[in-house]
């Protein structure tokens, strides 16, 4: 099934409350969480308090959302308000004593604005049973602000107990109880926000929508209804008959979509054809773009402005035209009848838009940009028109500016059009991540023994866990499954941007959306949509899209005070202008052919209020994040939001766990010493049969030596067998083990035969009485020097023999702890192997601080330790033990082929298990905060340079001076230079191996 990107709101955990929950060992549940579920809202409230999140319509800039947060904390009762732009929400902490929901919510509706406040599902601290999984449809989405809108609603409805959406395929994905809340009352509640809406499908596939080739007459059709009438499990159905679409309602507990298609075409004898409507092009007409509306009024805007500038500029170089323009009609001349008549369609017809947001905004004292566009346009158009009066009635007639207005306008809409088509490129990544699912598949039909019996092509999206397909060299791996049957190599850059092939056999997990390279594979499908890696890839790209870095407080602040101020600019302008010239302080030669003090003074003041717009402030930190994380993904490193970006500039600790994440995690036992009488081969089966039931690398280390060392073969898996467990093969010659036990930081205990045996360090023995002679004692050193691990064997109170298990370190280890230093990084290694072997370690790659012997719970401690003098510390690991660690850092990196559960503790997931991608983190994350410090130069270059020209400071000595109409010009330019150099940031190269010690530090 082809993977249903979704959007997921994360709510990333500061270090302060990570390290409380270090400290409280708040993990969660890690047996059973998947890469994606641990991210629910984590932060606490106080006592008795409460916290709500209001859905917030009409915010249009950063001084929106500081109306709105300056309204709500306002309010008595109210603790902590904190509003994002982006998502159209409002986060809200209040003592409900105080006040209630409604209070706050007519708290940002007198702000004018709308809201409706998002009902939370209850938490019961379980996984939720009983919930549908359904996809909709969603048109009339256009931007970012649209999408978490979308979700907001969604996610605030009783009953759902999960929303993502996506932009980029107009999908949403909700995970809802049945029991409360229905597919209809969904779509309508998307319908009532002002979307269009319709379900594609839900997980237990009660609704399918397929494409039928071959009706052609009326009997065709009742030849149809007649076959879907008489298939079991059929609720409903409705066939259009335009569209060639057929919609079925079904019981999943009765048939399946697959059964219905199969169905259909046995009993029509396939002369009808059948295609699953894809969820990723079943866009319609209904689904009318934010984009295509604004270039449509652009457009109109300009068709109209056109002529208007023709009238003004080129015709009085024309004889004739210009005749036929100054012949009078009625009081006014003919030229001026056809540019008020024009401009007064562009002002209020295609400018409506700006009149009612502006007019929310001033309701109740708040500004935005809409505020300027209004107030610059309607000076210039109401100017024009007293003008046209006051000359009708005295005979003086002064100068219009109607082009003024038009193109002001104009050039607004152009601005917003091609920052939608700027913004809209920003979703490249998500798109070429969408277009790896393939469209077909190859499912393997089986006889009701299991045996194969042929193969069919079925469509991608009829896919279900448990089929066994057939992949074909050089075709895609349809969706996550494992190898059942072949061996092959398998091409997953597209994925984990890792460019050596993967070889695959056996038993062997495969990812959806990759390339089969050589030999044939049947693969068992074990998760389909949302469930699939890919999926989650897209779904972790597009949340960190969504964020919002701390910086852009900054932004919020500026935005605040910028439309007061320039208000108040433009006010002074005026007046200072219009006072200059009614004392004489300039010569009348400056001001226009009849034209007076006052609307010379007006010109300056509205080519002030035009230039500044606070948009571009609000554009320069979510466009350069939203690039930011595409591109990371494209590099194998996704990144979970704007405030992780944020603080993984700052650097200056990297912590490395060691095995497995500075080490290629595949120990190998290297040295095999028995101090007793007892053979070699009996030692190693008994040590095997106590480290059989452990998870442990090292472990898993010693039972693969001693099954080599005894000839005993790989077990094979039947095609009938896929899920055979390779432990119930080995365990024919394993002795039985009983009351087996880990104990962390020391090793494993257990019985054979009714006696106990020890496998581990020096202190499990010490603690068990165990005595290590001192021959022993320097064997065990001897494997430390040299990098290895010493496991120490006593059976029945007696040491028998010693293990040396060696972990080779990676390949780039050395080179990227080197790079690290040379961009000013201080690199530490933690580990809790013992100190001999971890120092050894460590000299080999160059480390100079060292922590070992260091328990789970530890390795957060040493987390904390590294920040008491404000220190930004990242720690890198891959298994669950480093999940505290990575939890209570300011930068959590997970390397990709770890646990999920440290996955999810994570900022950064390096999906390639490639420690050269630390470096690329740290570098693409300072490289696009230099972006944004640019971008905000761009967003204020336009402002503090233009708004003294505009304000005609620069006229009196050089004579410049800026119409309004270019003022225009420049305000839209803001916007789209901000985007722009934001998009920049697609041509960024990550630190080739051989470039990284070139690095110097800034």
């Amino acid at each position: 099934m082809a993977p249903s990107p979704r959007y997921l709101q994360l709510t990333q955990v500061s270090a302060g409350d990570r390290k409380s929950m270090v400290a409280a060992g708040d993990f969660g549940d890690s047996e059973d969480v998947r890469l994606l579920d641990s991210y629910e809202n984590s932060e606490g409230v106080e006592a008795g308090m409460k916290r709500v999140q209001v859905r917030v319509s009409g915010m249009t800039c950063a001084a929106c959302s500081n109306s709105v947060e300056g309204a709500l904390q306002s309010v008595n009762g109210v603790l902590t308000a904190s509003v994002a732009l982006l998502q159209n929400r409002a986060d809200v902490v209040f003592d409900p004593r105080l006040i209630k929901d409604e209070d706050i919510k007519k708290a940002i509706e007198d702000a004018g604005f709308d809201a409706e406040v998002i009902l939370e599902p209850s938490a019961s601290g379980t996984k939720p049973h009983g919930t549908l999984l359904g996809q909709f449809s969603i048109g009339g989405m256009t931007c970012a602000a649209c999408v978490n809108s979308v979700e907001g609603i969604l996610k605030g409805l009783p009953g759902v107990k999960r929303a993502v959406v996506a932009l980029a395929t107009s999908l949403g994905e909700v995970e809802y109880d049945p029991t409360l809340i229905s597919k209809d009352d969904i779509v309508n509640a998307i319908e009532d926000a002002g979307f269009d809406a319709s379900l594609v499908q839900s997980s237990e596939q009660d609704k399918i929508i397929l494409g039928v080739a071959g009706v052609f007459s009326e009997m065709d059709a009742q030849m149809l209804e007649a076959i879907i009438i008489n298939l079991n499990g059929v609720r409903h159905f409705r066939f259009d008959r335009i569209s060639s679409e057929l919609e079925i309602l079904f019981d999943p507990e009765v048939v399946t979509s697959r059964s219905l298609v199969d169905g259909i075409h046995e009993a029509s004898n396939e002369k009808f054809k059948l295609q699953v409507a894809n969820p990723y092009t079943r866009m319609t007409s209904k689904d009318i773009g934010e984009a295509s509306n604004i270039f449509r009024l652009f457009l109109s805007s300009l068709l109209l402005s056109i002529p208007i500038f023709f009238i003004r500029v080129v015709c009085p170089h024309i004889p004739l035209l210009y005749s036929l323009l100054l012949r009078r009609c009625g009081p006014f001349e003919m030229g001026d009848w056809l540019k008020w008549a024009l401009v007064s369609v562009v002002q209020f017809v295609i400018g409506k838009r700006f009149y009612v947001a502006a007019a929310r905004a001033l309701r109740n004292g708040s500004t935005n940009m809409d505020v300027l566009v209004a107030l610059g346009t309607s000076a210039s158009y109401f100017y024009s028109v007293c003008a046209l009066l006051y000359g009708a009635v005295t005979g003086f007639w002064s100068p219009t500016y109607f082009e003024t207005s038009a193109m002001l306008i104009t050039f607004v809409l152009l601005g917003k059009y091609l920052e939608c088509l700027a913004k809209g490129k920003t979703s490249d990544a998500i798109k070429k991540l969408i277009e790896l699912a393939p469209a077909t598949a190859l499912l393997l039909v089986k006889d009701k023994g299991g045996k194969v019996i042929g193969e069919r092509e079925i469509d991608a999206l009829l896919i279900q866990p448990g089929d066994v397909l057939k992949v074909l060299p050089g075709t895609k791996v349809p969706a996550d499954g494992m190898v059942v049957w072949g061996s092959s190599y398998v091409n997953e850059s597209m994925v984990t941007g890792e460019a050596i092939p993967v070889s695959k056999e056996v038993n062997s997990l495969v990812i959806g959306g990759t390339i089969n390279l050589h030999g044939a594979l049947h693969i068992q499908i074990t998760k389909v949509g949302s469930d699939t890696v890919l999926s989650q890839i897209i779904n972790l790209v597009e949340t960190a899209q969504m964020s919002k870095a701390p910086i852009q407080k900054f932004a919020d602040f500026v935005a605040s005070i910028f439309v007061p101020t320039v208000v108040a600019l433009a006010l002074l302008t005026l007046l200072g202008w219009y006072t200059a010239g009614a004392f004489g302080a300039y010569p009348e030669e400056w001001l226009p052919e009849n034209g007076n003090h006052f609307v010379f003074a007006l010109m300056f003041s509205i080519s002030v209020v035009v230039i500044a717009c606070p948009c571009a402030l609000g554009l320069a930190t979510p466009t350069a994040v939203m690039v930011a994380t595409g591109v990371g993904a494209n590099n194998g490193v996704l990144i979970k939001g704007g405030d992780a970006l944020e603080r993984a500039q700052k650097i200056k600790y990297v912590i490395f766990d060691k095995t497995g994440t500075l080490t290629q995690g595949k120990a190998t036992v290297t040295t095999v010493k028995v101090f007793t009488g007892m053979d070699r081969g009996e030692f190693l089966k008994l040590v095997a049969s106590a480290e059989a039931s452990s998870e442990h690398p090292l472990a898993k280390a010693i039972v693969e030596y001693a099954r080599h060392f005894h000839f005993f073969d790989e077990p094979s898996v039947a095609d009938d067998a896929p899920n055979k467990n390779k432990d119930t093969t080995i365990s024919g010659w394993l002795f039985d083990a009983s009351e087996f036990s880990a104990l962390p930081g020391r090793g494993i205990q257990c019985f054979i035969d009714g006696k106990l045996i020890l496998v581990g360090n020096r202190k499990l023995m010490t603690e068990s009485g165990i005595n290590i002679p001192t021959h022993v004692e320097n064997f065990v050193v001897e494997l430390e020097e040299s990098a290895k691990t010493g496991i120490i064997v006593a059976y029945e109170g007696n040491l028998l023999g010693v293990l040396g298990v060696a972990d080779p370190l990676k390949r780039e280890a050395a080179i990227v702890i080197e790079g690290l230093r040379k961009m000013g990084v201080i690199p530490v290694m933690v580990t809790g192997d013992n100190r001999r072997t971890a120092q050894a370690v460590a000299k080999e790659v160059g480390i100079q601080d060292v922590r070992a012997e260091v328990m789970p719970a530890g390795k957060a401690d040493a987390v904390c330790s590294f920040q008491k003098d404000g220190s930004i510390v990242a720690m890198v690991g891959d298994g669950i033990n480093d999940s505290p660690a990575l939890a209570a850092s300011d930068v959590g990196m997970a390397i990709g082929a770890g646990t999920d559960i440290a996955i999810e503790a994570a900022d950064y997931v390096l999906m390639r298990n490639n420690l050269e991608d630390v470096i690329t983190a740290i570098d693409l994350s300072r490289k696009t905060f230099t972006r944004i410090r640019l971008n905000y130069v761009f967003a204020m270059a336009y402002n503090v340079i233009a708004i003294p020209i505009a304000a005609g400071v620069f006229f009196p000595s050089l004579g410049i001076m800026l119409p309004p109409w270019a003022a225009g010009a420049c305000m839209a330019m803001s916007s789209v230079s901000v985007v722009c150099s934001s998009l920049l940031l697609r041509r960024y190269r990550k630190p080739r191996l051989t470039a990284i010690l070139e690095i110097v530090v800034e």
